[in-house]
Formats: structure tokens, C-alpha cells, sequence
């Protein structure tokens, strides 16, 4: 479905109900669309975008609609437009395989061109990206900005691959990717599953940005392992962000 039809099939966009929180005493805002703004910086946070999923899969001779990489755009130009960041850290894994920045249009490469002019623009390296980051420099269009392992803002550090929880709990400040967490909800006798953010103050877990990705449910151990005590669930709704406590999960 392209971008067009999207916009007339989908209701209007609302205004996102974001919700506050402090992870390790750092303001944070938990957007609908699954970024995280810092508003005290003006940093833009955005997780595992996987640019080109659609295209790997149709290399595979699996047909899906290759309209992932434009929606995705999509979302991110829709949250840069309204929050005008300084710097926009993109969590990891933002391109699905080595070989997807050469499969982008070159509508998609020049538009983030655009999205990045006049702002630090941050590639954290992935485990799926890792490769393609690594020879963008030989790309005829190389990409823009610069790629990092990890960085800091503030108290914060953005790493793409979350730390196992050790005896004292969380790595304090951490925000990390990778593991798309959603969780179900369940409301008047029907069942969703939604994309979230997990957090227990210390540490941020984020959910993934990209159109074709698939979530990891918030009680896989990957996931609830990461925490000592029982964290908080901020999942996606369409014009808010809902507080869920673990306690309530179905």
C-alpha cells in the first residue's frame, strides 16, 4: 500500500499522548510512534528500523509489498517535522541486511539526505546493519552522518544490544534496541498485541520503529530476565501512549 493510499484508507492523525518518564533522573518522552525524544537535549531516538526487509525477503522469493523503507520514512520525517531535533540517533539494525543500502530507491537514499541537513545524524552500529554501515564509505551515495558503536546523552547511554541484568541490576542509564518488545492487551473480550517500551527507571528497553518488524512478547525471558524488579510497559496505541504494569499482563 503506498504512502497515498495510506493516508486516505488511515483516520487523521492525531496528536501523539506521549508519556513522561525519567530514566536515571533523565527526562523522557515515549512517543506513539515508538521514538524517544529528549527533550532537554533535543535528541531524536529511534530503534531498528530494518530498512529493506521487503526487498531481503523478495531476493529470497518471498514476495512481500515493498513499501516498507518509504513507511518507515514516512513515520521518521513525520516525528522530525514535529519535534525539529538536533541530533537523531538511529538505535541499530537500521538496515535489515549488508546488502540493503544498494537495494534502496534513490528517492528513499536522497531522502535522508533531507532528514539529516542541519542536524547531527547518529548510526549506531546493529547486528544486522553492522556489515552494510561498515562499507558505506564506498557506496557512490554514501550515507549521512557518522557511525558510532554507542554513544552518550546525558546521563544516558544509547547502545543498540541491551546488558544481561548483573547482581545490582540494569546498567543505570541504558537505552537499547534489539529485541522489539510488544505485549497483548486484552480490553471488552478482544486480544491486540501492541509494540512497547519497557523501563524500570534505570534502564530503557525500546521498541522497534520499522514498518515490517515483528515483536518479542515482554515475558519472554530474553526480555523480563533483563529486569529485577517489575518494570513499567508503555505500549503503542494509534494517538496514545499507555502505562501498563507487569502485574497486569494477561
Amino acid at each position: 500500500m503506498n504512502a497515498a493510499l495510506r493516508q486516505t484508507l488511515a483516520p487523521a492523525r492525531k496528536p501523539c499522548g506521549s508519556l513522561r518518564v525519567q530514566i536515571a533522573d533523565e527526562i523522557c518522552v515515549l512517543r506513539c510512534s515508538g521514538a524517544l525524544w529528549l527533550p532537554e537535549h533535543r535528541v531524536l531516538v529511534v530503534a531498528d528500523l530494518h530498512l529493506e526487509k521487503g526487498s531481503a525477503f523478495a531476493v529470497r522469493g518471498q514476495m512481500l509489498p515493498p513499501y516498507d523503507s518509504r513507511a518507515t520514512l514516512d513515520r521518521l520525517e513525520a516525528e522530525i517535522a514535529d519535534l525539529a531535533p538536533s541530533v537523531v540517533v538511529l538505535l541499530g539494525d537500521s538496515f535489515h541486511d549488508s546488502r540493503a543500502i544498494p537495494r534502496m530507491s534513490p528517492e528513499d537514499r536522497a531522502r535522508l539526505d533531507r532528514l539529516s541537513a542541519g542536524r547531527a545524524w547518529l548510526w549506531l552500529e546493529g547486528n544486522h546493519d553492522r556489515d552494510a554501515l561498515a562499507t558505506r564509505a564506498d557506496d557512490p551515495m554514501p550515507l549521512p552522518g557518522e557511525v558510532v558503536s554507542e554513544t552518550r546523552i546525558g546521563r544516558l547511554t544509547l547502545t543498540h544490544e541491551p546488558a544481561p541484568a548483573g547482581a545490582d541490576g540494569a546498567p543505570y542509564g541504558e537505552v537499547a534496541g534489539h529485541l522489539h518488545p510488544s505485549v497483548s492487551v486484552s480490553r471488552y473480550g478482544r486480544t491486540v498485541r501492541r509494540p512497547c517500551f519497557v523501563t524500570d527507571g534505570e534502564r530503557l528497553l525500546m521498541p522497534a520503529f520499522g514498518a515490517f518488524t515483528g515483536g518479542l512478547d515482554v515475558r519472554n525471558p530474553a526480555i523480563a530476565d533483563l529486569f529485577i524488579s517489575a518494570p513499567l510497559l508503555a505500549a503503542l496505541g494509534r494517538d496514545k501512549v499507555h502505562a501498563l504494569a507487569w502485574s497486569g499482563l494477561p
